[in-house]
This record gives C-alpha cells, structure tokens and sequence, in this order.
C-alpha cells in the first residue's frame, strides 16, 4: 500500500483525477498539447515507485508547464519566473525527506532560469527536474526561445532563428546531473518508466520531455496539429540507450534521439555537506560519532 492521505473519489471517471484539483478544471492548455500527457506518465509514476504522497512536493516557474503545480492535489509551489530551482533547493535543504520535483518548461529553466539549472547540477541537489521542452515560449506570444531550433519560425523571429538552441541533455550531463533522459509524448511507457527510476535515484535528475504546441509552434512552422506532431515523434525518434548526449542535438524535422543517457553515482549536495560539517566539528569536539548523529 502507498502511505498518503490522497482520498480516491467513489465516482473518479479516470485514474488521473486523484492526483489533481478537479475543482480548477478545464484546464488552461490547448487542443492537442502534450503536458496533460506527461502528467498523466508523472501520476503512473508516483502510483509505481510507492512514494509517500505526503512528503512529495511540486514546484514550477511561469509558463505553460508550470501550471501543472497549480493543477497537482499534492504539497506544490508556482513560484516566480525562472526561480523553480531555488525555491526546490530551499524545501529540500529544510526537509531532507521531501522528495521534491520541479516540474517547468523550457523557457523558464533554461532561460531566465538556466543559472540556477547548471549550478543545482554541479552541486547535485536532490531534485527531479522534468522540462517539457515545447521549443518555444507557448504562453506569451511563440517567441524564440534557448531551445527554438535554427530556421524554425517564432514570433520574435518571422525569418527564421539564427542562433543555436541548446542540447539540453548536454548541459545536464556536463553540469554534473546524476540522471539525464530525453522521452516525446509519444513514448508515454518509457517516460512513466524514467519518471519512475527518477524518483528512485538520489541526486539531481533531469527529464527531458519533447510535446508539441500545435497552437504557436506547430501553426507558424505549417507542421499540422498535435496529432500530426505525434506522427512526426514515432517516425523521427531513434531509441539510443547511453548515446552520447553530444550526439543528441535537436533540428526543427530531423531525427531525435531519445532514450537514457546518463544514470551515475555522485555524493548528493546533503551528504557532502554532512560530511563536511562531521569532519569539521569532529576535529574540534573529537567526537564525530556522537556529534554526526542524525
């Protein structure tokens, strides 16, 4: 059995609704986006790994992704544009058994907020990071952002993007993150599966999780709706297991590949500051045993 007080209504219609705030339906994302997708893989997820629902909190930035805090029925948190991370880092570093998520989009962590992204990594906080990366800023206005492919149409660039996006397993992996992973909503199964393993593993995890928006992205770059779009993630994904994540960059039509990347051992940010501190007042009380008692 699960240990949560998440009371399961007599008459839910579908195996989702627990975990949400029915009463703030419908929610806000359009026909055919894939975030509802990869919460419904997150729920699976949270109902697989056994975790205690009491101590899981959800936190998220701005943009359409970060709605998923405000929708969760779990402890969540919609913080500030860019500033997911360290409000996680905040929760977990004053309760060690919070098992924190951040749950956002491309824009917003890695934007505005990718400072905070390379630096969690490197100091490999345990946190679950998952990023629906839709390639774009979906809820202002389809304006270029970090992970826009070159030549694909924004509405801050209407002849093309000229700059190069960011391969985000890349980042993560060079940053320092102990698991690194890339699914589409297409490949709902392996994304739960992922989810799963994440939630499982102690230190700074990321997902990186490719969805369509037919609204902005999909409609400016004639690339048809959300259903053409997941036409497009079963034929141009390439599941490659361990790949080099520099061998992993993203093009506006070309092939993507998927799969899991990195899966690492690393001392997280607790542990070593724990053995910092033991090491420390040990030397001074020469008593580390009793004094490094948790």
């Amino acid at each position: 059995m699960i240990e949560t007080t998440l009371d399961i209504p007599a008459d839910a219609r579908n195996p989702v609704e627990p975990f949400l705030r029915m009463e703030r339906m419908p929610h806000i994302w359009c026909a055919g986006c894939g975030i509802g997708t990869t919460v419904n893989c997150f729920t699976r997820a949270l109902l697989k790994s056994k975790a205690n629902l009491d101590k899981v909190a959800v936190v998220s930035g701005i943009g359409c992704t970060g709605r998923v805090a405000g929708y969760a029925r779990l402890d969540s948190f919609h913080t500030t544009h860019g500033r997911a991370i360290p409000f996680a880092t905040g929760l977990k570093l004053a309760n060690p058994e919070l098992q924190v998520v951040v749950y956002s989009g491309d824009g917003d962590l890695f934007a505005i907020g990718g400072n905070h992204f390379i630096h969690a990594a490197r100091r490999n906080m345990d946190l679950k990071v998952i990023c629906v990366n839709n390639m774009i800023y979906a809820m202002t206005g389809g304006q270029t952002a970090p992970t826009t492919p070159l030549e694909a149409l924004t509405s801050t660039a209407p002849y093309g993007v000229s700059e190069p996006a960011f391969n985000l397993v890349s980042l993560a992996e060079a940053a320092g993150a102990c698991y690194v992973a890339r699914w589409t909503t297409y490949h709902v199964m392996q994304l739960s599966r992922s989810m799963e393993e994440a939630l499982g593993k102690k230190g700074f995890c990321f997902i990186e999780v490719l969805s369509p928006c037919p609204t902005l992205y999909q409609r400016r770059n004639r690339m048809g709706d959300g259903l053409d779009a997941m036409k497009y993630y079963k034929e141009a994904s390439k599941i490659r297991h361990g790949a080099p994540t520099s061998e992993c960059s993203l093009s506006k039509s070309g092939e993507i590949v998927v799969g899991k990347f990195v899966d690492r051992e690393r001392p997280d940010y607790c542990e070593l500051l724990r053995a910092q501190m033991c090491q420390s007042l040990g030397e001074r009380y020469a008593e580390p045993e009793v004094v490094c008692s948790r």
